[in-house]
């Protein structure tokens, strides 16, 4: 059977592009496969078996404007896809796809891209958004849905270093919290609560970007003496490394919660303003969910407003620590 060439073009979010790794590996099957993303994603995505040539777009830096985007397109052409897959549903991601010389373009039937199309696949609400990916080869639901990111030997090493500094006078487990979220609205207030109640027990690592200093320095500390916060400290796969080696993740709806699901580790994930029905929640075994299932309000946005349209935060400001944080015992205890 002849090879098809494939090119993803996916430059949304950083969980986004961790969500299209499914449907990447699922095109690898039959030939090669090229990725537009985000010089964020480009290195999340680094080391990926099924990806032959990432192709970075900064969009909003060097490459943005008519110029990147004529530049990109010449590129893209040389590669001589035989179809295009829009994962990231712009005007722009259409016309890129168009402009490559694909002979197939596939997207989904209500993206605003979609005149750029020769396929247009239906936009599923009631399944996870990595199989909403999937639809776009047509592929079946796997058995086991999960992303996947592969850290190199620099990674394992940087988290080797960062443990070995930080080496807890016991076997508590390590227990990762994310407090950070580029959205303002989904950064729940309680990670010190979580961190010094779990403290007693567990070795707390905080995880973030390096804008997350601040906040995760508070939230380490809270965490008592053996708290490491690696916030800043670890590349995006370094990240993804040291969350493996966790037994389980607290975070916002934030990237966290997507590196967590293709590095197999349980999350408990608080939603405030969005809904985990959004197709967006965590893949990986034993995780949970938490949020204000009554609150009428919720959801109020798809990504999380920056400020809360009724002024009053109640998703977040309601929503009790106890909570989270009996939910990380009772997966600390099924581990």
């Amino acid at each position: 059977m002849s090879q098809t060439s494939s090119l993803v073009i996916q430059t949304a979010f950083l969980g986004d592009a961790v969500l299209t790794t499914p449907l990447i590996a699922e095109l690898a099957k039959n030939g090669p496969v090229d990725v537009v993303v985000t010089p964020a994603a480009a290195a999340v995505l680094a080391n990926n078996p099924a990806i032959r040539t990432l192709i970075p777009y900064d969009k909003n830096g060097a490459d943005r404007g008519f110029g990147g985007f004529i530049r990109l397109a010449g590129r893209l052409r040389t590669g001589k896809y035989d179809a295009a897959y829009l994962a990231q549903q712009s005007v722009r991601s259409g016309a890129l796809a168009l402009a490559s010389g694909a002979g197939k373009r596939s997207g989904f039937a209500a993206a605003a891209g979609k005149l750029f199309y020769n396929r247009r696949v239906p936009y599923r609400g009631d399944v996870h958004h990595a199989q909403r990916l999937l639809d776009l080869a047509g592929a079946p639901a796997p058995e086991v849905l999960r992303p996947r990111l592969y850290p190199g030997i620099s990674e394992r090493a940087a988290v080797d270093r960062l443990l070995a500094l930080n080496e807890p006078a016991s076997e508590a487990p390590l227990v990762a919290l994310a407090p950070g979220s580029m959205w303002s609205t989904k950064r729940w207030p309680y990670f010190q609560d979580v961190a010094r109640e779990l403290g007693h027990d567990a070795q707390i690592v905080v995880i973030g970007s390096p804008d997350d200093q601040a906040l995760a320095k508070e939230v380490a500390r809270a965490g008592g003496t053996s708290a490491i916060n690696a916030a800043g400290q670890l590349s995006l796969l370094g990240s993804a490394e040291l969350i493996r080696r966790c037994a389980v993740i607290v975070t916002n709806d934030s990237s966290p919660q997507h590196l967590a699901a293709a590095m197999g580790t349980a999350t408990v994930t608080v939603f405030g303003p969005t809904v985990p029905r959004f197709g967006f929640g965590p893949l990986s075994k034993n995780s949970a969910t938490v949020g204000l299932e009554s609150l009428e309000c919720r959801p109020c946005d798809s990504h999380g407003p920056q400020k809360c349209p009724l002024g009053h935060w109640r998703c977040m400001l309601e929503l009790a620590p106890a909570q989270v944080v009996k939910c990380v015992r009772d997966i600390l205890s099924r581990s």
